[in-house]
């Protein structure tokens, strides 16, 4: 299932013209799928684990949670917390009602486009 989330992240940020990299954790935070287009920048490839972790840990999108921490007060803190990445692209995967993992997308151009691919992925790839 992880391969095939990644590889549908994958088609659906080509069909925006955009090549990123996608990375796939299970709910032990572990990196099982990799998969990187040709044209994406190193950097790209540990945001895409971080947001991936960050997740799966939080149970909720990355961007909801940047958006948390730049408008709550108690929330600011997460930010501080070295092995999160508060930035757009990061979604849990939910299976059953159940988070095994999580899905980080990174190197899109974007927070959006990066979360928009990952949705994307989501319910495309949990279907095969």
């Amino acid at each position: 299932m992880a391969n095939s989330i990644a590889e549908a992240a994958l088609v659906s940020c080509r069909t925006l013209n955009r090549d990123v990299v996608v990375a796939i954790v299970d709910r032990g935070g572990n990196l099982i799928a990799l998969q990187r287009g040709d044209e994406v920048g190193p950097h790209n490839t540990n945001a895409a684990e971080r947001k991936a972790f960050t997740a799966l840990s939080t149970k909720t999108s990355t961007s909801r949670l940047a958006q948390r921490a730049a408008t709550e007060p108690a929330s600011a803190n997460l930010a501080s917390v070295a092995e999160l990445l508060l930035l757009g692209g990061g979604l849990p995967i939910i299976h059953d009602g159940e988070v095994i993992g999580g899905i980080g997308v990174a190197g899109s151009g974007g927070s959006e486009s990066d979360e928009q691919c990952a949705m994307a992925a989501l319910t495309h790839g949990t279907r095969q």
